[in-house]
């Protein structure tokens, strides 16, 4: 299959423009090699954890002292 032929057959399937799936770029994958992957994802997941942020912000204004006996009285 030619790429043209491929271009042509992602057109009809999809409904875009040959010069959107031109832009977008496709091919045929090999079906006998399983770690394929075109777009190595080596980010971090895009996902926050909203108590380990609050926990990094949260910090004193005025340092506590570690003599609290003075303190009770």
């Amino acid at each position: 299959m030619t790429q043209q032929e491929i271009d042509d057959a992602v057109c009809v399937a999809t409904g875009d423009t040959l010069c959107d799936v031109r832009r977008i770029g496709f091919s045929i994958a090999d079906p006998l090699e399983v770690n394929f992957d075109p777009e190595p994802d080596d980010l971090p997941p895009n996902i926050i954890d909203w108590d380990q942020l609050e926990l990094e912000r949260n910090y004193a204004m005025y340092p506590m002292r570690r003599d609290r006996r003075r303190w009770a009285a």
